[in-house]
């Protein structure tokens, strides 16, 4: 073979996306953390939209460093249901989580997801997830859904659920030092090995018990508390953690890794209402948003979410809606998916709206956001549609309408005054649930 053929063999046998050119990406999920639960002014125009007590440089840095969405939602307002719903791209009305179905774990096992997406996008892409799985009900497990790298099957107990101890200090506070650990290596690793990652550190904190390093836990005794937040120990833990996602981004800045690398952060749903043994305080927790945790008002679904990668322009704000089950989508954007996302996919690409400062829309196959929640819950369901969100309590028969540009706080319901719009965005909803055959029954009676 001479040298003209030799160079075109290697050309062709190397034309697919190589490694170089395929980005990394890294999703930095939190848990149980509120939309208010950061220093991070969330809402420029809005001085209520931060926390007044705790303190996270960390999360500042990220939304310097990028976009931070005004308006970013978690698929559900409680744990697992969004974790199925950020890997698949949908909302977890579709999943066994809410309806228990037949064949359907089988499914969910095979489906497409975000390792299997890359994979397909490109051979070379390394896929790992460190932290909170918490794919309860079937426990399915990081592996099976192809991750190369993983913690294993791991849930609230692996960090140190609620009555393991806290509030107390430790050395290793709800893992964050061990998580960390792992997903810097990871990160230096394929680095040097030149292969593209998909990386995701899936926190314990802010989730209940409450654990902190002594030495942060000090720093905040002697802080002024505030309206709102009031707890040392919970400042400390969530400052411990905002370290460690500092130790993330020192890391991928001393790599000179900017260039090529996407970071999505966002909390797995809205703060809690409540802390135990917190001093009293003036304003509700997740002011001036409306309930918290397990609540599909605004304070159980919204969530910090900020986006960096390159083409997004530093310091810059959205007020367009996004969501945790649209990361598969835009992630197959960047990668080169080749293929259309499967019908089943309810999230769409974000990429635009990040690329074009902040404006322009998500394209969904459905212009709206659902939200139910089933079978081991009180049954309420939303839909998010513009500026307008319809809530559904199944149980009493209920329908709230709020028109969240013109009022955050979700305290006055439109349902009377524009009965018309009410009965189009009922009409969505119910059609959509129908659809996926979603549950709807009241809860069962539990057995005495």
């Amino acid at each position: 073979m001479n040298n003209s053929l030799a160079a075109l063999f290697l050309l062709l046998a190397f034309s697919p996306i190589c490694s170089a050119e395929s980005p990394n990406f890294i999703v930095i999920l939190t848990d149980d953390q509120s939309w208010v639960g950061s220093s991070v002014l969330m809402n420029p125009d809005d001085s209520r939209t931060r926390s007044d007590f705790y303190m996270t440089p960390h999360m500042e840095r990220l939304a310097h460093m990028g976009m931070r969405f005004t308006q970013g939602y978690s698929p559900a307002s409680s744990c697992c249901p969004t974790r199925r719903g950020i890997q698949t791209g949908q909302f977890p009305a579709r999943h066994e989580y809410n309806a228990d179905r037949k064949g359907w774990t089988d499914t969910y096992s095979k489906q497409l997801n975000i390792p299997r997406m890359l994979k397909q996008a490109n051979k070379e892409y390394v896929t790992a997830h460190f932290g909170k799985w918490d794919h309860r009900y079937d426990e399915i497990t990081p592996h099976q859904q192809g991750y190369d790298f993983s913690d294993g099957y791991t849930g609230n107990g692996t960090g140190g659920h609620k009555g393991s101890g806290g509030p107390a200090a430790t050395p290793d506070p709800k893992r964050i030092n061990s998580i960390t650990d792992k997903a810097v290596h990871f990160i230096e690793r394929n680095h040097y090995q030149k292969k593209p990652f998909y990386l995701q550190v899936s926190h314990y904190a802010v989730h209940l018990d409450i654990f902190y390093n002594e030495r942060t836990f000090t720093a905040f005794q002697d802080r002024s508390p505030g309206k709102k937040h009031t707890m040392p120990e919970f400042a400390a833990m969530t400052s411990d953690m905002d370290a460690g996602i500092g130790r993330i981004l020192d890391k991928i800045e001393s790599l000179a890794m900017l260039k090529n690398t996407w970071i999505i952060f966002m909390s797995d749903n809205g703060g809690r209402n409540d802390l135990p043994k917190a001093p009293t305080a003036e304003e509700h927790l997740n002011s001036p948003l409306r309930d918290g945790k397990h609540s599909f008002y605004e304070g159980g679904i919204r969530v910090p979410f900020f986006v960096i990668g390159p083409g997004v322009k530093p310091h810059s704000v959205s007020a367009v809606p996004v969501s945790g089950v649209d990361i598969l989508p835009t992630l197959a954007d960047l990668a080169g998916y080749p293929l259309s996302m499967p019908q089943n996919i309810d999230g769409g690409s974000f990429r635009q709206v990040a690329e074009n400062m902040g404006t322009g829309f998500v394209q969904r196959s459905q212009p709206f956001l659902i939200f139910h929640q089933g079978v081991d819950r009180k049954v309420t369901s939303a839909i998010r549609s513009e500026n307008f969100k319809l809530v559904k309590n199944w149980e009493e028969d209920r329908l709230e309408l709020f028109d969240l540009d013109n009022d955050i706080s979700e305290q006055r319901d439109l349902s009377n005054e524009m009965k018309q719009k009410t009965e189009e965005l009922h009409a969505l909803l119910l059609e959509y649930l129908v659809g996926v055959n979603a549950d709807v029954q009241p809860r069962r009676k539990r057995k005495k």
